[in-house]
């Protein structure tokens, strides 16, 4: 583990399509419900909502298999029904805020995470009736997002974007109406040689929720 790498972070990308899913499709139902599986359809224009699950964070790691990085107790994500046709099949938003606040890092030289800021939003998301979310730039732009800390030696700013140039990718749940990215990788677009070269996001965000009910995948 190298010492001297300091944080990477990237949209939770980020984020995702905000859904819930693994369970069977149900052939005469929508993509996306509310309320329950196989109940009332998502409406196009129809705004989607979560944050973290309660007592988690979300991670931004220099390994895959480290916990050394910065850890975000609040993140937020919104985004706006596109499709939504009859299941199997697949839906789309569009995924138009995402913030990360409360964050804190466990690597030497850090004295604070000054913020977190999502680039180039929005993004294209897609939600299949498996329960797969992928989540991929608009065309012609990256997924991106700028971090900057406070360090030992004064203020850097670190600039990531997701080493796929497809997006990033989740899974979702209907036992909990949650959306779970799992060392999602983003690696260094610009900034001080003491930012991660690269950065691996793990999150969970539950429950989703349209208008306030919590919302499944079919």
């Amino acid at each position: 583990m190298r010492k001297s790498w300091y944080l990477a972070a990237a949209p939770v990308a980020a984020a995702l399509a905000i859904l819930g899913a693994t369970t069977p499709a149900f052939a005469d139902n929508n993509v996306i419900t509310v309320g329950s599986a196989g109940g009332t359809a998502a409406a196009v224009g129809d705004v989607a909502t979560a944050t973290l699950a309660a007592g988690t964070t979300a991670d931004f790691n220099n390994a895959a298999d480290s916990s050394t990085g910065a850890h975000c107790s609040t993140s937020q994500l919104t985004a706006t029904i596109t499709s939504n046709p009859a299941s199997p099949g697949t839906a789309t938003e569009s995924l138009s805020g995402q913030t990360f606040s409360n964050c804190t890092a466990n690597v030497f030289g850090i004295t604070s995470v000054r913020s977190v800021t999502v680039n180039n939003l929005s993004y294209v998301t897609s939600v299949s009736s498996d329960g797969t979310v992928t989540v991929a730039p608009t065309a012609g732009k990256t997924i991106k997002t700028t971090v900057s800390l406070g360090t030992l030696l004064g203020n850097i700013t670190c600039v990531y974007q997701s080493t796929n140039a497809g997006g990033i990718s989740g899974v979702t749940s209907n036992a909990d109406n949650s959306i779970t990215l799992t060392d999602q990788s983003f690696t260094k677009l610009s900034g001080s040689g003491l930012c991660f070269g690269t950065a691996f996001l793990s999150a969970t965000y539950a429950p989703v929720t349209i208008n306030g009910q919590p919302s499944f995948t079919n």
